[in-house]
């Protein structure tokens, strides 16, 4: 039997951040007065300062709201799979203030992404390099270093899979995201991730009357996932044009809610 957890991941309001219509620090109230939810994903560029003050105040109001902080998406910080060996380091340098930011949250993790240049093998080489490097420096606060299926090699199942055999350590794991597979097979992709998985991107993109996602099997997805023994959350991303944000998300509440007490 399974119960469902649910995080919303700040992408999901991207058109609102984006636009000043709703700021970073209203994130944990705005979650909560809209959705009920109480675990928060954020993506770095929506963060307009990381002093010390900025980041308290942050954290008091997931306090005063009871949500808590799970991850932060970090993009635009530098290839870690660069085939230059200095900007392999400038990249892991660059990642260590959110490291920073994300332990001052309480978060268990950080959201990176896989990018690099060459052959397959070459690309895994580079990516083991750069991320066995950073999971090394983020264990110094206690925190994972999670890669996405995010575009390139890394929409490959089978090749991010061998990167993470390279890496083998217990804290670089891998964040299984139901679309970004680009031409890749979706539910070959998450089942082949979901060995190293610590968090899950529940996307949604449109619905037909009943509910269900229209370009996404959610019985056979959530079928591979929740077989493999996963019990923590599903952050929902929803990206969908038909429905206003805030319809897209409780849609995909409803449909993750109804997996609920579901036997794999």
């Amino acid at each position: 039997m399974s119960i469902i957890k649910i995080s919303l991941a700040q992408w999901s309001l991207h058109k609102r951040f984006q636009s000043g219509a709703l700021e970073n620090l209203d994130f944990p109230a705005f979650t909560r007065d809209h959705f009920d939810l109480s675990a928060l994903e954020y993506v770095n560029i929506f963060f307009k300062q990381t002093t010390n003050s900025y980041v308290r105040e942050l954290k008091q109001r997931c306090d005063d709201n009871g949500v808590k902080s799970l991850l932060i998406m970090c993009d635009g910080l530098g290839r870690l799979g660069d085939p230059d060996r200095i900007k392999r380091e400038k990249a892991v340098e660059n990642h260590l203030i959110w490291l920073e930011l994300a332990s001052k949250l309480s978060c268990h993790s950080i959201r990176v992404n896989a990018e690099s240049e060459g052959s397959f093998e070459e690309q895994c080489q580079y990516s083991v390099d750069g991320l066995r490097e950073l999971s090394q420096k983020a264990d110094d606060f206690d925190l994972n270093i999670l890669v996405e299926n995010h575009g390139g090699l890394s929409s490959n199942g089978a090749w991010l899979s061998q990167v993470m055999q390279g890496v083998h350590l217990e804290n670089c794991g891998t964040l299984p995201d139901f679309g970004n597979f680009d031409d890749y097979d979706k539910y070959k992709g998450v089942k082949e991730m979901m060995p190293w998985a610590k968090s899950v991107s529940a996307k949604s993109f449109d619905f037909d009357n009943e509910g269900n996602e229209i370009n996404i099997d959610y019985h056979k997805m959530m079928q591979i996932v929740l077989s493999q023994g996963y019990s923590s959350y599903f952050g929902i991303e929803y990206e969908g044009d038909k429905y206003s944000d805030i319809e897209g998300v409780n849609l995909t509440i409803d449909l993750l809610k109804s997996f609920e007490n579901t036997e794999v």
